[in-house]
């Protein structure tokens, strides 16, 4: 539109030029009334008169301009302005999944750093705590190659076991018992007393050196040696203790020996290496107990003297339920004696009461109509209607009767 109007401009421009122009040849050439040529009228400056317009329309022109130049660069703005509001927009509606996305990334990095701080925390704590036990194991290896040393282990485990069995309340234990006289004296470690009077022989002296240089072994062929001699040894002291023969020593004793072995690991081991070795002990009457079935066997033991005790103080139970069931009939007695001397008293009040409502109240009241004496009226008594409930206990009836 700017541009039509400059055009516009300009083709007025030049259309009063041409005026100008065409107004001043006629007047130059027009001849006067009289027939002589008159003097020509002043010329007009068109030069003047051009430079007067062109300055108007290049005022206009640069007015129309610079309006122009404004509007559209408003229209700009606001155009840009808009187009940044919707590219704004449909960046945030296109960003917003990947906001979300990002902020639940932060909670779940967060969440996993707080895990694994705790974690590191508790890996710390175990990695201290596992140096600890390889120490206290290395140490405990250590100890164990003295055959002293590896028999006071193997009787502490096998006293630890007893006293977690509860031993101590329900049978007599005795450490290193030696038995009656021989060729040799019998030492069991431990000798656990049945409640008919028998008793078991439990030997914890078990071969653990061939074991010990097979956990120092480094290579596998060792390893397998050192195994198999392991249970070569396991099953020479199972033949000593079946051929010591401790169940001759003791009556009624069962004929078996138990062989405490302190460690799972030490039995399992030794009968994956010889499998026929739990057999043979059997039939050699030689029972290969771990702590796990030592303990068994004494919790079987233990509920074995609860039962002869409940069985041996049976009669004293008796006795003291009968002394019981007697008191209780006494003192049902004397509940029942209370509770007729209880409706005694009941039925003596309530004649009381109408006694006095039907004599001597009666009399008061005609004081109170007579006006010799003013004051509140006297409360009226009442009867007791609640009776003693009766016992019909069989065990305090022929009392009550007599």
């Amino acid at each position: 539109m700017e541009i039509i109007l400059i055009i516009a401009l300009i083709a007025v421009f030049s259309a009063m030029v041409y005026g100008v122009l065409s107004i001043q040849r006629t007047i130059q050439a027009r001849p006067s009334d009289t027939g002589a040529l008159v003097n020509p009228a002043p010329a007009i400056d068109v030069a003047a008169l051009v430079a007067s317009v062109r300055s108007a329309v290049e005022a206009e022109m640069r007015k129309t301009a610079q309006e122009t130049l404004q509007a559209t660069s408003q229209q700009s703005a606001e155009f840009f302005a808009a187009q940044s509001a919707t590219l704004e927009g449909k960046t945030r509606s296109m960003l917003a999944p990947f906001e979300e996305q990002i902020k639940g990334l932060s909670v779940s990095v967060n969440t996993l750093q707080t895990t694994y701080s705790q974690e590191q925390g508790a890996i710390s704590q175990l990695a201290t705590q596992i140096t600890t036990l390889q120490s206290t194991t290395t140490t405990l290896t250590n100890s164990l190659k003295s055959p002293t040393a590896r028999g006071s282990w193997g009787e502490n485990q096998l006293r630890n076991v007893i006293q977690l069995a509860g031993m101590e309340s329900y049978c007599d234990y005795t450490e290193q018992f030696t038995g009656g006289e021989g060729e040799s004296d019998q030492r069991p470690d431990v000798v656990v007393r049945l409640p008919n009077g028998a008793m078991i022989a439990i030997d914890s002296k078990a071969p653990l050196s061939a074991y010990l240089r097979m956990q120092d072994a480094t290579d596998v062929p060792t390893k397998e040696i050192e195994l198999k001699n392991h249970a070569k040894l396991m099953r020479d002291h199972m033949k000593k203790l079946s051929d010591k023969k401790y169940w001759n020593q003791f009556s009624q004793s069962p004929d078996f020996v138990v062989m405490f072995i302190p460690g799972e690991g030490f039995v399992s081991d030794a009968m994956r290496s010889d499998p026929s070795l739990l057999d043979d002990a059997m039939k050699n009457r030689v029972l290969v107990a771990s702590p796990v079935n030592l303990l068994a066997l004494l919790f079987a033991v233990a509920k074995g003297w609860q039962a002869h005790s409940i069985a041996e103080h049976a009669k004293e139970v008796a006795a003291l339920g009968t002394e019981l069931y007697e008191r209780v009939g006494t003192v049902l007695g004397f509940v029942g004696t209370m509770g007729r001397n209880l409706s005694t008293v009941t039925t003596a009040y309530n004649e009381m009461v109408g006694s006095l409502e039907g004599r001597m109240l009666v009399t008061l009241r005609k004081f109170r109509d007579l006006k010799v004496v003013q004051g509140e009226e006297i409360d009226t008594l009442k009867s007791i209607d609640v009776q003693t409930r009766s016992l019909t206990a069989p065990e305090i009836i022929p009392e009550l009767d007599s």
